[in-house]
């Protein structure tokens, strides 16, 4: 069952979609990690017989990928560094 590509497919759209939802950048990294565990098990080859053979082995590749897109999303979208968010006025003056 958890080595059918729609499987994480479908993960992957619900994660997105939850992104849009909820942004903050954190369930995009686990969306496009599902996604690259569903195109390797789509395509298939012999990477593919072994990840699916394995639970374990399919979500440690589904963490590093997760992690590593996550990283990358936080570096080109995310905060740099020094920049600190100011406010020159309140919200409540008129």
């Amino acid at each position: 069952m958890w080595a059918l590509w729609w499987v994480w497919g479908a993960a992957a759209v619900v994660l997105a979609i939850g992104e849009v939802l909820l942004p903050s950048f954190v369930l995009l990294g686990f969306a496009l990690g599902a996604a690259v565990v569903a195109l390797m098990l789509l395509v298939g080859g012999p990477l593919a017989v072994w990840l699916a053979g394995s639970l374990p082995v399919l979500l440690l590749v589904f963490a590093i990928v997760s992690l590593l897109c996550w990283l990358a999303l936080r570096r080109w979208l995310g905060v740099y560094r020094g920049q600190v968010k100011t406010f020159d006025r309140d919200i409540n003056d008129n």
